[in-house]
């Protein structure tokens, strides 16, 4: 019991803000956060480098064009070809990021696998850039995030 006290004393104390996780039958989390003041669906994904958006959604989440094209590495041998977007508001539940990098890479092979097991399509990929800038803690028995809010 003084475990959970400890843990409820440092999420009170500490400036973090809980945010909700949807947990999907596809054994991922899913939360709401706003691109740009755009809302939409997002994975969780810890072992993703960076934040991504569906290379589709560009103009739906207001990112400015860019010439910054990037290689960005998956779990697979293959790169992936990326644009890299600068100054992005990002907006998860209380806490916010006004000046974030967000790339966009092509999102369709997890769409159609979301698809084809008759789940909602996402726009992106919080990846751990955003969850280490939080101080993320992931709370998989409650399904909730916590995110430290910015000093």
């Amino acid at each position: 019991m003084r475990n959970k006290k400890s843990f409820n004393k440092q999420i009170s104390e500490g400036g973090f803000v809980k945010i909700k996780l949807h947990y999907i039958k596809s054994n991922h989390f899913k939360v709401i956060a706003k691109i740009n003041d755009v809302k939409g669906w997002f994975i969780i994904d810890t072992g993703a480098s960076n934040t991504f958006l569906e290379q589709n959604s560009i103009e739906k989440f207001k990112l400015h064009n860019t010439n910054l094209n990037i290689n960005a590495q998956g779990a697979g041998p293959s790169q992936i070809k990326a644009k890299m977007y600068k100054n992005c508001s990002v907006v998860i539940g209380d806490w916010m990021s006004k000046k974030h990098k967000i790339a966009s890479i092509d999102l369709s092979p997890i769409n159609n696998a979301l698809y084809s097991a008759k789940l909602k399509k996402i726009d992106g990929i919080i990846g751990s850039d955003i969850l280490r800038k939080g101080r993320a803690i992931i709370d998989f028995d409650k399904n909730y995030l916590y995110l430290k809010k910015p000093s």
